[in-house]
């Protein structure tokens, strides 16, 4: 695995690609053909182009497993529910990434579930990434209280990845919620401590500090951008960057 360092915006050869499930739901409850089949036909570009590229997709849109313990729903179960959103978006996206690009993928879960799915095994997957497969990681973790950021943190730091692409509906890092402070501002670059210690709402403390703590640069950007995932991947100035500066 590489540092993150001055040259972490120069091309990669095997990336995260982390999706929030909200954005596969189109803003509501269930899966909105139109935005899988953009995000599709995105990935499927990269891949092309000779990318090794694995996927964590959230489960939004389906549950949240936080919200539903907010109703008195055991938190345990509801976290287990969630990770059942996660697969059921990770087989939509397989299926327009085949049927429809002829791109080979694989579906691996935490939770085994041997019909739909493979098991998650670390040395399979870096070796369905070698053969040009897609790879899309499913329920989570595996365990109640650990987000899918948390998720691709992980799963990019075991099969070696270079950077997490962590795709949301927003241009990067702001100073806070654009979509609420309209004098908010973007980082282009920014460090992990910096993200925590500032509070800013990217993704959880979990992630951030797991990649601080292994040198796993984050690229956050606007994934409703056509093309994005590409320009994401060749290292193009798009987003923000957050990294921990190498030596002194």
């Amino acid at each position: 695995m590489s540092d993150a360092g001055p040259d972490a915006r120069s091309g990669h050869r095997r990336v995260l690609l982390k999706l929030g499930g909200e954005m596969f739901g189109g803003g509501g409850v269930g899966v909105d053909p139109v935005v899988v089949q953009t995000v599709a036909r995105q990935i499927a570009d990269v891949v092309r182009s000779g990318i090794q590229i694995a996927v964590v997709i959230g489960g939004g849109n389906f549950f949240r497993g936080e919200e539903l313990h907010r109703y008195g729903m055991q938190r345990q179960r509801a976290d287990y529910m969630g990770m059942l959103g996660t697969v059921m978006n990770c087989l939509a996206l397989q299926d327009f990434l085949e049927r429809e690009h002829h791109i080979d993928t694989r579906v691996q879960t935490a939770i085994t579930m041997g019909q739909v799915a493979e098991s998650y095994i670390p040395r399979r997957a870096m070796r369905h990434l070698e053969k040009g497969r897609v790879v899309i990681f499913g329920a989570g973790v595996g365990m109640p209280y650990f987000s899918t950021d948390t998720t691709a943190a992980q799963r990019a730091l075991e099969i070696e990845c270079e950077i997490v692409l962590m795709a949301k509906g927003v241009d990067g890092v702001y100073t806070a919620d654009p979509k609420l402070d309209p004098t908010a501002t973007m980082f282009h670059e920014i460090s992990h401590r910096e993200v925590l210690e500032k509070g800013l709402k990217v993704a959880d403390a979990t992630a951030f500090s797991l990649c601080m703590d292994n040198n796993m640069p984050i690229m956050v950007f606007n994934l409703l951008v056509d093309g994005n995932i590409a320009r994401a991947v060749r290292g193009e100035r798009i987003g923000t960057l957050v990294q921990t500066p190498s030596g002194p």
